[in-house]
């Protein structure tokens, strides 16, 4: 079996149904698709070096007799772990599957809505972590613009209107 027919067999596990959907060619190559995944790439960068600062921060902390809660181990592995999944997410959107678009934008959205709440639980966190979780959901609102741009969005709207390919085959691209 090939690497991306593993992947593949991951990509049917995370989108269900709609994995064999792919956005036209011409969408996934425009410019301003192209961009708006730089940079939302640069985003998650950020958001996995500020994930391994905090565990980094944990371990000095208990590596020097400080008090780490369960809390915030949980909360540092677990969002990290989150965060590397989007990069996944972000992968496969970036070459035009419909499906991790979707996941992403989906996450994108949710998680500084749950990040927030979490920070706003009084004494659940430390000063450090609170401010790791609001500086972690500003830049996960700044993806969040992004995918849901009026560009994102057509680029990749739902099958049927004649702009995405089933089972990951151009349409109309003959030439």
């Amino acid at each position: 079996m090939s690497l991306e027919d593993f992947l593949l067999r991951i990509d049917r596990l995370a989108g269900g149904r709609a994995a064999g959907e792919r956005i036209a060619v011409a969408d996934r190559t425009h410019p301003r698709t192209r961009r708006a995944f730089a940079w939302i790439w640069a985003l998650l960068g950020v958001e996995v070096l500020l994930g391994i600062g905090a565990v980094v921060v944990a371990l000095v902390i208990a590596g020097s007799g400080g008090s780490v809660p369960f809390a915030v181990w949980m909360r540092t592995v677990v969002v990290l772990g989150m965060t590397v999944t989007l990069c996944y997410f972000t992968w496969r959107a970036s070459i035009g599957w419909r499906w991790a678009y979707q996941r992403l934008r989906l996450f994108a959205q949710i998680f500084p809505i749950i990040t927030l709440v979490m920070a706003a639980i009084p004494g659940l966190y430390p000063v450090w972590m609170i401010t790791e979780q609001i500086v972690f959901s500003l830049i996960m609102i700044g993806i969040a613009d992004f995918l849901t741009s009026d560009h994102m969005r057509a680029a990749f709207r739902r099958a049927g209107d004649g702009r995405v390919e089933p089972g990951g085959e151009p349409q109309g691209d003959t030439q």
